[in-house]
């Protein structure tokens, strides 16, 4: 608490209720994406809930920064897509990949490892899996507000614009464009407060998903790991990219966001924190938690303390009052923050090296093979396995880490075993 000698506990706390505004809309996006892996959404809910509450209160206690940390965009759609929905795997074994994934990851935060693993990977690799995710975000996004629909003579076609629900969702995803640009605070939670009130006004709003609450069997509701796969290769297959996204999504926001609180000196206990959050997550029931974007929202507003991430967990906590006016959130509202947040991502293409096709290459298949092959492993794979191949024959293997082979070498024998069977 001596830090808060010369700091007022009012802005703290009022930076974390900041927090909890710009980050709330992630109870219903994260739990309207797990859905599609098999999930109630009441229980995807109040796992969203638990895991921002510990994750919050947990970087707060220990690292005493003003992060806040929940399920991880992007990486939710992996978890449901790529591991559940494409490995076949069920909720509950994709919760045990979830906790040796978040395992490996607290491995390489207590130890070097963290610090090799990211000086073995190129950069260009590691903002392809950002674009990439990003572009995966805009098509589920796209997708889930009837914007396209699957075409009788093409992969995608132009959904139908006389919709009810297609006119919502435009209307909605209007209203977030013009929200985020001009900077409105809570934007992603009003965008989907107005497009919940479209979806009443043009009939298309459930009010019967609202009606029931089991509050006092919310322990019921948890679902927990199964481990039961871990001897199996395909197993491991589904670890490894889900690990590389967690360690250099961590590490990139944790790095950015203490960037802005001159505190560079807090990065180990924020990357260990989030290691222990992510997998308290799996356990929790929900895909792994990363440090939010939106931290920088709660560091603009001149909190300089865990004090604000502490205010935002509790308030997370009390969330689950609201849980039944959630449920009634419609996709056609949550779609446009899927869509936006999409772009977001999209933004690190400006880092790539047009100029070096040795580097360039690999980062294209890896951003538009995500998208295309529905699959964020797959398209990781295409990239990694790309890479060394160009560095080889264009004579530039100094440039290859003994890591960075192992990884391709694991990525390609993926695409073998997957062959054969």
């Amino acid at each position: 608490m001596k830090q808060l000698n010369n700091h007022k506990w009012s802005t703290e706390i009022i930076a974390g209720i900041i927090g909890y505004l710009t980050t709330v809309y992630i109870v219903a996006v994260n739990s309207s994406i797990l859905s599609e892996a098999g999930i109630d959404r009441e229980q995807a809910m109040i796992a969203t809930i638990l895991a921002s509450f510990v994750g919050s209160i947990l970087i707060g206690l220990w690292a005493k920064v003003p992060i806040i940390v929940i399920p991880g965009m992007g990486v939710n759609v992996l978890f449901t897509f790529s591991i559940v929905q494409q490995y076949d795997f069920t909720y509950a074994e994709g919760l045990g990949i979830v906790v040796v994934s978040s395992l490996i990851f607290l491995i390489t935060a207590i130890t070097p490892l963290g610090e090799m693993f990211k000086q073995a990977v190129p950069d260009s690799l590691k903002h392809g899996i950002t674009i990439g995710l990003g572009l995966f975000l805009v098509l589920i996004g796209l997708e889930n507000g009837g914007l396209i629909v699957s075409g009788d003579y093409s992969i995608i076609t132009l959904g139908d614009f006389s919709s009810s629900t297609v006119i919502v969702s435009l209307l909605s995803l209007a209203v977030g464009i013009i929200l985020f640009v001009k900077n409105v605070p809570a934007n992603f939670l009003i965008t989907m407060i107005i497009g919940t009130s479209f979806a009443s006004m043009f009939g298309v709003l459930d009010t019967q998903k609202g009606s029931m609450l089991n509050v006092n069997g919310v322990l019921d509701l948890i679902i927990l790991p199964d481990f039961s796969h871990i001897g199996e290769l395909f197993f491991w297959v589904a670890v490894l990219p889900l690990s590389i996204v967690l360690i250099f999504e961590s590490m990139g926001l944790i790095h950015g966001q203490l960037s802005m609180l001159n505190r560079p000196n807090a990065f180990k206990n924020a990357n260990k924190s989030s290691a222990v959050s992510a997998l308290i997550s799996g356990f929790l029931g929900t895909s792994p938690t990363i440090p939010a974007a939106e931290s920088a929202a709660v560091i603009a507003s001149k909190a300089k303390t865990g004090i604000a991430s502490i205010v935002t967990g509790i308030l997370f906590l009390l969330t689950f009052l609201f849980i039944p006016y959630i449920s009634m959130i419609p996709s056609s509202a949550i779609s446009p923050i899927l869509i936006i947040v999409g772009v977001l991502m999209m933004q690190n293409i400006r880092h790539i090296q047009i100029d070096d096709l040795t580097e360039a290459f690999p980062t294209f298949l890896i951003m538009f093979m995500i998208p295309f092959t529905y699959s964020i492993a797959d398209g990781m794979a295409f990239g990694f396995i790309a890479y060394p191949i160009i560095k080889i024959v264009t004579r530039q293997k100094e440039q290859l880490s003994p890591i960075l082979i192992v990884i391709s070498s694991l990525f390609l024998i993926e695409f073998i075993i997957k062959a054969i069977l």
